[in-house]
């Protein structure tokens, strides 16, 4: 239960902070933002502010913004019974198209015409009575209850997404990947300033009978291995590791004068994994911007790790080196065995990995969106609805085909093999 609550957790931060992404800039670039929801399926909550709906639905899995665009447009079609609330001017300003059995005050409608995109108005007989037409202009920022109850604004055509330029486009769908690299930067920044500090050259203590305990002591300064100079304790590491059990010449600074001792490594096996080691614990670094700078440090490692390995997935591809929900469930549930720290820095990995990957130009993806605004500043125009719509239609496809074999194989993998 505990694996699940924390899966929910990390993902459900990171699918916010994607589309957080998303609303924000499209706020700024004057796009409308019909909806913003967290989780998929009913609605369990819901409030309006500032020209949006924000909805809470059942299932905490996923979430998206709907920005107004051609195929988000409010419609009604003509036949269609609704409610509608005007202002003292006699402008409409909320509109009831659920047909529920509670709908809002107002007066009852029977439409025969309706344009909420461009002239703005909706025409009907009014409670029933066919003899006459009226018509009722509509606010520019009405609202509308779809047959679902929810309310969202209408989207008039200079709101709409495809409207705008194309600079502003790129810049809405670029804006969810790069917040989850930031996220991913700010949570391991987080993380290490939790985690212990980075480790010193500097020996702290010695273990017991090992290796280093005859020769080293508290506050020895490690300087070279075998005539070469180390800079950092994991180059220290490495050296070590590389000489495996022959002779090492260790150079150390004590007091301020240099040392020469020669020793061998012992290797050591843990969890299945061998290393080789001298047995030495070193002093920490516990300062602020020693810890800043390793946030910063681990999450451009991080990212040159997930670009080497698409690199390697395209070279070779495997389902194998892909993950869907199912298995970042099973990973999250075995790194949350090590503690908070460690489910920390499994988010930031996470969630700059989504970003990353939700930048490759495949169609359906927020990176074949991109692929689309870039062709649309070099063309001078954007490229033609019927064109778009097919490359959608196959990105939809190869996407949804390619969820299902990885979370079939998500399963397999974690929970039958």
């Amino acid at each position: 239960m505990t694996g699940i609550l924390i899966f929910l957790v990390v993902f459900g931060l990171i699918v916010f902070v994607h589309e957080f992404g998303h609303f924000f800039i499209a706020k700024k670039c004057g796009i409308l933002v019909r909806e913003f929801s967290i989780g998929m399926g009913p609605k369990l909550f819901q409030t309006r502010r500032s020209k949006t709906s924000y909805t809470i639905r059942w299932l905490p899995l996923g979430g998206y913004v709907r920005l107004a665009g051609k195929d988000d447009a409010s419609k009604i079609d003509p036949g269609t019974n609704v409610i509608l609330s005007v202002n003292e001017q006699n402008i409409v300003q909320r509109i009831d198209a659920s047909e529920s059995n509670m709908p809002i005050a107002g007066i009852p409608i029977q439409v025969t015409k309706a344009d909420l995109v461009k002239e703005l108005i909706i025409t009907g007989y009014e409670n029933g009575d066919e003899s006459q037409e009226i018509s009722y202009k509509v606010d520019h920022d009405a609202t509308v209850i779809d047959n679902t109850g929810t309310e969202l604004t209408i989207a008039p055509e200079d709101t709409q997404f495809q409207n705008a330029t194309a600079w502003k486009k790129l810049a809405t769908n670029i804006a969810g990947p790069l917040m989850n690299i930031f996220l991913g930067l700010v949570v391991f920044i987080i993380w290490s300033l939790m985690a212990k500090g980075p480790s010193t050259l500097t020996v702290d203590h010695t273990l017991t009978n090992s290796p280093a305990s005859a020769y080293l002591k508290k506050n020895d300064i490690i300087k070279a291995v075998n005539g070469k100079k180390v800079a950092t304790f994991e180059d220290f590491s490495e050296k070590i590791t590389a000489a495996k059990n022959k002779p090492i010449k260790l150079t150390i600074d004590r007091n301020k004068k240099q040392i020469n001792y020669k020793l061998k490594a012992r290797k050591v096996t843990e969890a299945g994994v061998s290393r080789y080691q001298i047995g030495i614990y070193a002093k920490s670094d516990e300062r602020i911007t020693t810890k800043l700078l390793r946030g910063v440090s681990t999450t451009l490692e991080t990212s040159g790790m997930i670009f080497k390995a698409l690199q390697n997935l395209i070279g070779s591809f495997s389902l194998n080196k892909l993950s869907g929900p199912v298995g970042i469930y099973s990973q999250t549930s075995q790194i949350s065995k090590f503690g908070l720290t460690a489910v920390i820095a499994f988010t930031a990995m996470i969630s700059i990995n989504i970003g990353i990957v939700n930048l490759i130009p495949i169609p359906g993806l927020d990176g074949g969106k991109l692929l689309l605004n870039l062709i649309e500043l070099l063309r001078g125009k954007p490229i033609s609805e019927e064109h778009e719509t097919v490359v959608e239609i196959a990105g939809a496809i190869f996407l949804l085909i390619l969820i299902i074999l990885v979370t079939g194989n998500d399963i397999y993998r974690y929970f039958i093999k």
